[in-house]
């Protein structure tokens, strides 16, 4: 498991073989033109770098043993027209190769990163709590900048170097044995070293690769808080953090450059030795009379060729080690079982009424702490009920677990005779319309922000919409009215806006049961009165949750439940709960006295 992941999230083990899975998946529906591509890339190495050199041999025989220029002269032409002709075709199937490999990749690329994302935002609320926004963007896109890397290394590199080591060993085989043995022995011991060191630098690569995924974390968690490192002054505390993950990641990468060099340099002795022992081998055998001038270029060319490629073999080890292992931490996620998930034949939820019925549910964030300690609760269809209680004491957690944002340990929650472990999560928060306390905006315009809660919605709902949450009184006010954008995670909005917009989307989507979380609290005395109004006109005929701190907000409901502890306390009517002179009647007495003006009082 990467030792940047959460602590708090068991990673499954993943293997080479899990991530070329991954790859297949995506790569099946342009696997055809896959497998033409390394056709084009095999027959271009084999025309240029195998059948071409024995040509170029021929060209020396002929011109060295010719007793007759003139005579040997239409020969010689016609050797290096084959030779023209033979590389002309090698242009032209490199050229086709990478015509194809460009299309491969851009497809595969899409699949990947859409299946990628796809996976990934079904996650759970934990997991999304659990890790950095930043650093999962990156191991998507590492993901298919790993696939590139590989597909590049196979195309260009694995499949020539194959092609031109098969290929030379076989016509040596023929023409001159005993260099073929050399050769073959030497490719060999090349591979062999080069697979060591590469073992030795993926220690580096994958300490690497996960230093980077620190950095950019720390990057993107300051970023996105950069209004509170101002108002506390953090710039030196914020440098000083993001200077030493910085250090650490140039640390390794400087101690995985110094391996790259070590193992460069016993690659490039070894390249050095083999030229001297072909040369030498080959200078034997001429001074016997066994090989021929032609023979010397031929050796020549085919060392030229092979030391190209073989130089690069222990980069091309450790690039595809690296590839793999950058792959790695997002093929983790991948192969992470969702903890919310849909049971097999789920069906569709239906509300017919709108009832709500817990029964004795049980959940904790931990094994040691229990946030909610068997919750009792019914709901009629249309009551419109007010959770409030000090803060910890279970609200919140209670809502997401209707929203199924997390599974209940133990216990159910029931919507009209249906448990809602039972039906799909989809049509289960379609039927809920949710205004959270602090609402997050897509950096979208403010139309598509609304229309989030119907995308099918005409400019005249959305427009109808922003009217009853008084929205539209300030979106008027900008130069681009309902195409205006609102900035990352809605910044440009001030809280009470962003608020109104949550609102005129929950609006829109009109659901059967809505869910209200302080869905007024960042708003001023008169925004909350003219937001109170729609909020009155949103609740009609609706079954309503509304979570508060400011009691003055669920006086009016129907019934107010009281929660401390994980547990139902107390519950009744306002003026009930006031007589019975419990938790409920002491908050309000506190904020009645000054806590919180009630403008009602």
């Amino acid at each position: 498991m990467s030792t940047h992941h959460s602590p708090q999230i068991k990673y499954p083990k993943v293997k080479i073989l899990d991530v070329l899975k991954e790859y297949w998946v995506s790569m099946k529906p342009v696997k055809w033109w896959y497998l033409l591509a390394a056709v084009c890339f095999a027959l271009g190495t084999l025309l240029s770098s195998v059948i071409g050199p024995l040509y170029l041999k021929k060209f020396f025989d002929t011109l060295s043993g010719a007793t007759s220029p003139i005579a040997a002269v239409p020969v010689l032409i016609g050797i290096i027209t084959t030779i023209f002709l033979l590389n002309l075709a090698s242009v032209f199937c490199r050229r086709l190769g990478n015509h194809l490999d460009s299309y491969t990749f851009t497809t595969v690329s899409v699949g990947l990163r859409t299946r990628a994302f796809g996976y990934f935002i079904e996650h759970s609320h934990h997991f999304f709590s659990n890790n950095f926004t930043g650093s999962l963007v990156q191991r998507v896109n590492r993901l298919s900048r790993a696939f590139q890397t590989i597909t590049d290394r196979l195309y260009y590199n694995i499949i020539p170097t194959a092609v031109r080591v098969v290929g030379i060993i076989i016509v040596l085989s023929v023409t001159f044995k005993i260099l073929a043995l050399v050769i073959g022995i030497w490719v060999i011991f090349l591979f062999f070293a080069s697979y060591l060191s590469a073992q030795w630098k993926l220690k580096w690569s994958v300490l690497t690769a996960e230093a980077d995924s620190r950095v950019s974390a720390s990057l993107s968690d300051s970023l996105s808080n950069h209004s509170t490192i101002q108002l506390f002054s953090g710039h030196g505390t914020e440098n000083r953090r993001i200077g030493g993950v910085v250090r650490e990641h140039a640390r390794l990468w400087m101690a995985r450059w110094n391996v790259d060099m070590i193992t460069d340099s016993i690659q490039a002795l070894i390249n050095i030795s083999i030229q001297f022992a072909v040369f030498y081998v080959t200078i034997k055998y001429w001074g016997q009379g066994l090989v021929t001038i032609g023979t010397f270029v031929l050796a020549q060319a085919y060392i030229i060729s092979l030391n190209e490629d073989l130089w690069q073999s222990s980069r091309l080890i450790r690039d595809m080690y690296e590839s793999f292992a950058d792959s790695k931490e997002a093929v983790e996620i991948m192969k992470l079982p969702h903890s919310v998930k849909d049971v097999t034949g789920a069906k569709p939820l239906v509300v017919d009424m709108g009832k709500i019925e817990l029964r004795d549910v049980r959940f904790g964030f931990s094994e040691a702490k229990s946030t909610l300690n068997g919750i009792s609760l019914d709901i009629k269809p249309g009551e419109r009920v007010g959770l409030i209680g000090p803060s910890g004491a279970g609200k919140s957690t209670l809502v997401r677990l209707l929203l199924r944002l997390y599974d209940i340990q133990s216990g159910k929650i029931v919507i009209d005779g249906q448990d809602i472990s039972e039906v799909t999560q989809g049509s289960l928060r379609d039927s809920i319309s949710f205004v959270p306390q602090d609402p997050i905006l897509f950096h979208r315009t403010l139309k598509e922000n609304i229309l989030y809660g119907r995308t099918d919605a005409s400019d005249e709902q959305v427009v109808n919409a922003a009217k009853l949450a008084h929205c539209h009184e300030f979106i008027s006010t900008f130069q681009y009215g309902y195409d205006t954008f609102v900035g990352e995670r809605g910044i440009k909005l001030s809280g009470g806006e962003r608020q109104r917009v949550a609102i005129a989307r929950a609006i829109l989507k009109n659901a059967p049961i809505l869910v209200l979380d302080e869905a007024t609290s960042s708003l001023d005395s008169h925004s909350e009165i003219l937001i109170q109004d729609a909020l009155d006109t949103l609740m009609k005929g609706k079954t309503v949750i509304s979570i508060a701190h400011r009691l003055s907000t669920i006086r009016k409901m129907n019934r107010i439940v009281v929660i401390d502890h994980g547990q139902i306390i107390e519950q009744g009517s306002h003026d009930e709960l006031i007589e019975k002179n419990g938790l409920y009647a002491r908050l309000w007495s506190l904020q009645s006295e000054g806590f919180i003006k009630d403008s009602a009082e």
